[in-house]
């Protein structure tokens, strides 16, 4: 043995007199780090319930529960993530993929309690201490999980399109569709929202995986015109979409019609093998719009005769006299009618109920009838002079334009109103040369136009007047004179700002063509009084049950004269939902 091995022993008494190494209380002198992954916060205002957190735990240490106080509305599941720290393993995987950044993680680290249930919790429901602290783990924005912009949909540039009636938007390729379809969380959050409640994260994934027969086959489960609208779908879903909260929302309007483009109408039917089976009973329809053909497609499917009655010469109802061919090419909306006209539903065109045919005949010899006639009647401004030759209404001018009628609008023209079919007549009469302003009682932000409607029209040089009021017209030689007032907004706590017009503030503009688009409503004239007066009616639209039937038993309504939405999808919606009431109603 060596003296270093007989001293050494010796030489830790020097530590006596030194400072303790060890710590005496840990948990109060020994905090966790800034970024410490701690416990677990959730700011349950931020919290949508989209349960992508649940979905990327590898230890299926997350669920999702409800929570009182948290309702479920169209953009919140109301659901809200449950913790189970026995499986939990701090990766903070869930906190790097919440979409809208609710779910962090404090610095706090210490817990003790005699109770293994204590430690499955919900964050920000089940109050901790920890639940203020600014410190701990958060997802860096420079580092994300999640790719939260948007593949670019190429479009026709302002001045190409300006003067043109070929359709702007392009379609994503193959590879943009697959790389967009990727983004999706896949959390379902826009079923909800959908009014035909699209299996929307099914048909994606779809598309992820290269399966357009399967993309297809889903689509139609709840949409036969998803050619369509992939195209003019208001797309509410894209607006509760999980990534929108922090970036962009998924595509989803574009990545349904990049299905439907990708297979023509008798692709369709080898895809879907629909097969027919007659159960000898009739359902007529009063309209070939989106409600009336998707009620004649699912009603047809499950073997019922089908005859529409259809006062034009063309199908497609309000997509096809009510919406410019730019936005929505006729031959993709034949797409859609040509499949369901394939099955044998057969179409009456140019029989306007009352004319050509009698209600009564069609309700004596059919089981069911299903009307949805559309918004053809102009809602009037109600001012001196809206009878001049000169003014005409929105829904009129896309009517000709579609029947290819001469339209003399003149050099200046102006649109009153602030929706969609505003932003249609004035984009069309722009692109017929004319200069164009919009008239809007309200501000530009309370329009109800789609944002992406206004902002193209606003690109293709048409003029806004926000918070005007029309006052009268008056002929002024082969033109008229178009006199308005200003408003000014009266605000009031949790109420819509509602416009006054200002004394004094008075103006002349001098035009060629007045156009009306404030509104429209469905024409019922062509039921007899007797049925009319048995309808219960609301704000003008016919009442209907949750099955789609009326106060007349026979009857079935939807689309355009029933709900307030006046959109496509709404109206296939109320089809699909018609047709399964009226197969209950007939075979209760």
């Amino acid at each position: 043995m060596s003296l270093r091995d007989i001293i050494s022993p010796f030489s830790v008494w020097k530590r006596a007199a030194q400072k303790l190494w060890t710590i005496a209380d840990p948990i109060k002198d020994r905090p966790g780090a800034d970024n410490y992954r701690g416990f677990h916060k959730n700011d349950l205002e931020k919290c949508i319930g989209c349960g992508t957190c649940e979905d990327i735990c590898q230890n299926a240490a997350i669920d999702l529960v409800p929570v009182e106080g948290q309702e479920t509305d169209m953009g919140d599941s109301g659901l809200r993530p449950k913790l189970d720290y026995g499986r939990c393993c701090w990766c903070a995987l869930c906190v790097d993929v919440c979409p809208t950044g609710s779910l962090t993680m404090s610095n706090e680290y210490t817990w003790i309690s005699e109770e293994a249930e204590d430690f499955r919790f919900i964050p920000g429901a089940d109050k901790k201490e920890w639940d203020n602290a600014e410190k701990g783990y958060k997802r860096d924005e420079n580092f994300q999980l999640i790719d939260f912009e948007r593949i670019p949909m190429h479009e026709l540039s302002v001045e190409a399109r300006s003067s043109s009636f070929i359709e702007m938007v392009k379609g994503y390729s193959k590879e943009q569709a697959i790389a967009e379809a990727e983004r999706c969380l896949e959390c379902g959050i826009c079923v909800a929202r959908c009014p035909a409640h699209m299996d929307i994260p099914e048909y994606i994934k779809a598309i992820r995986e290269d399966d357009i027969d399967l993309a297809v086959q889903i689509l139609y489960k709840t949409n036969p015109f998803s050619a369509s609208c992939g195209r003019i779908c208001t797309h509410h879903c894209e607006d509760v979409c999980s990534l929108a909260h922090n970036g962009e929302p998924i595509a989803i309007r574009w990545l349904k019609r990049y299905i439907l483009d990708q297979v023509s109408a008798e692709e369709i039917a080898k895809i879907l093998k629909d097969i027919i089976q007659t159960n000898n009973k009739k359902v007529a329809i009063i309209g070939a719009g989106p409600g009336g053909l998707s009620a004649a497609y699912y009603l047809r499917l499950l073997g019922y005769e089908i005859t529409i009655y259809e006062s034009n010469d063309k199908g497609g109802g309000m997509l096809r006299y009510g919406i410019p061919e730019y936005r929505l090419p006729y031959d993709q909306l034949d797409k859609d009618i040509d499949y369901i006209t394939s099955l044998g539903v057969k179409i009456n065109y140019n029989s306007r109920i009352g004319d050509e045919v009698k209600f009564d005949e069609i309700y004596k010899t059919h089981d069911a009838i299903f009307i949805s006639p559309g918004l053809w009647n102009s809602i009037p401004v109600n001012i001196t002079g809206e009878k001049l030759p000169n003014v005409i209404s929105g829904i009129e001018l896309l009517n000709k334009v579609t029947n290819k009628e001469e339209i003399e609008l003149g050099d200046k023209v102006a649109v009153i109103g602030g929706g969609n079919s505003a932003m249609d007549a004035a984009r069309t009469a722009k692109r017929l040369g004319a200069d164009v302003e919009v008239y809007y009682r309200r501000r530009i932000e309370d329009m109800p136009a789609d944002v992406e409607e206004i902002i193209e029209a606003q690109e293709e040089n048409v003029k806004f007047f926000p918070q005007t009021t029309p006052l009268e017209i008056k002929k002024n030689g082969s033109g008229i004179k178009f006199i308005w007032g200003k408003n000014k907004m009266i605000y009031e706590e949790g109420k819509r700002p509602k416009p006054v017009l200002i004394k004094g503030e008075t103006f002349e503009t001098n035009l060629d063509t007045f156009i009306i688009a404030i509104g429209q409503n469905a024409d019922l004239s062509f039921l007899p009084v007797e049925v009319r007066n048995k309808f219960e009616t609301k704000w003008g639209k016919v009442v209907v049950n949750d099955s789609g039937q009326t106060s007349v038993e026979k009857i079935f309504s939807g689309g355009d004269a029933s709900n307030s939405k006046a959109d496509a999808v709404s109206a296939i919606a109320d089809g699909h939902k018609a047709a399964i009431g009226i197969d209950k109603y007939l075979n209760a």
